[in-house]
């Protein structure tokens, strides 16, 4: 999820629009979305679309307020990926009916990747109102899905955990509060990593996105010490909320593929589901249900190894799953919109394979 932030003062092309200190403090806004089928091209292409809204029923002379021009920039859209979406979110604009004409423009031949855009699609004239800026969203957008399937998760992982405390003999008040706590403090985590990884200011945290990596981390550092501090087995312990996390994330994950965040590349393959990533809705690499397939597999083999036998190094499950998990994650980025640098992803995925055959190691030797 992305901050409530004016989309058409981040894109070049736009006039009649209010800045940004404006819209932050009157967030209202509307979401425009022009549908077209994607080309048979031999190659990905590149569009431009123009939106021009004017408010209707304007009394007296029309404002600054009154009309926005909003011109959408799209890079190599896959050919052949079927019918598409495009939603123009526009911020800090007066409320009312808006009449919003979308057309696409010919980019001139130096643009971007050096395209020749195709101007075959037809001009519309669209009716929008306005709303609650952060929540107005195109199609394939699904907001409520997320907070209701990571709550589902979360209650999925206390009481898994709480089970497999209790048969390894800790205090299940103890691992109660104590996941209390993490919870509270991880959440703050996630909002806090996705704030300083998508240098957002602080004032976004409320309306801004969450991070799982912010949430595992500090979560888990509350556990570690906690468990510290009132003398509980970390390492048994920690073994114990394994399953629980991985199967919470398989059922929560899925909210993402559902709201549009940590989105696919566009793909014209058949494998492809269709997708937004709240501008854009068209076939998409699913690799936030991969995700979760992928998390479900280590929770369900987690939870196999817990419940076997007394693990005869505590904390080998914990270190190899969390191992696990974060090098397939690593596999999966290249087909996210928002990739990593690829030396980044190579050194995180030999650390992983280390940990992953030194805990294997630990847990055979012992």
């Amino acid at each position: 999820m992305t901050a409530p932030e004016p989309e058409a003062a981040k894109r070049a092309g736009v006039t009649g629009c209010v800045d940004r200190a404006t819209a932050e403090v009157d967030p209202r806004g509307l979401a425009v979305t022009y549908w077209f089928d994607a080309a048979s091209s031999e190659a990905p292409y590149s569009l431009d679309v123009r939106f021009t809204g004017t408010r209707t029923g304007v009394s007296g002379k029309p404002e600054q307020r009154d009309r926005f021009e909003v011109v959408e920039h799209l890079e190599q859209i896959p050919p052949g990926s079927g019918r598409v979406a495009l939603t123009s979110r526009v911020l800090g604009i007066n409320p009312g009916i808006w009449r919003v004409t979308v057309a696409p423009v010919k980019r001139n031949a130096d643009g971007a990747n050096g395209a020749q855009v195709s101007t075959r699609l037809p001009r519309k004239v669209l009716t929008a109102t306005t709303g609650y800026g952060p929540l107005v969203h195109g199609p394939g957008v699904r907001l409520v899905s997320w907070p209701l399937l990571v709550g589902l998760g979360a209650v999925v992982a206390i009481l898994v955990q709480v089970v497999l405390a209790a048969r390894a003999g800790i205090s299940v008040a103890a691992v109660l509060a104590l996941s209390a706590v993490g919870c509270a403090l991880g959440f703050v985590g996630a909002k806090t990593w996705y704030l300083a990884l998508h240098r957002k200011p602080l004032r976004s945290f409320l309306t801004g996105g969450a991070c799982i990596q912010g949430f595992l981390l500090v979560a888990l550092f509350v556990l570690v010490i906690g468990s510290a501090v009132l003398g509980l087995p970390v390492g048994s312990l920690l073994d114990a909320t394994t399953p629980g996390i991985f199967l919470g994330m398989a059922v929560g994950r899925p909210g993402c593929f559902l709201t549009g965040c940590c989105a696919g590349r566009p793909t014209g393959s058949r494998w492809g589901l269709w997708s937004s990533d709240r501008r854009l809705a068209l076939r998409r690499f699913p690799v936030q249900l991969v995700e979760a397939a992928v998390a479900l597999l280590i929770g369900v083999g987690a939870l196999a190894l817990v419940l076997a036998a007394e693990s005869p190094a505590p904390g080998a499950i914990w270190a190899g799953a969390l191992a696990a998990y974060t090098f397939v994650r690593q596999l999966l980025f290249p087909l996210r919109t928002q990739s990593r640098t690829r030396l980044g992803r190579v050194l995180t995925m030999v650390i992983c394979g280390l940990v992953l055959a030194g805990a294997i190691a630990v847990s055979v030797a012992g």
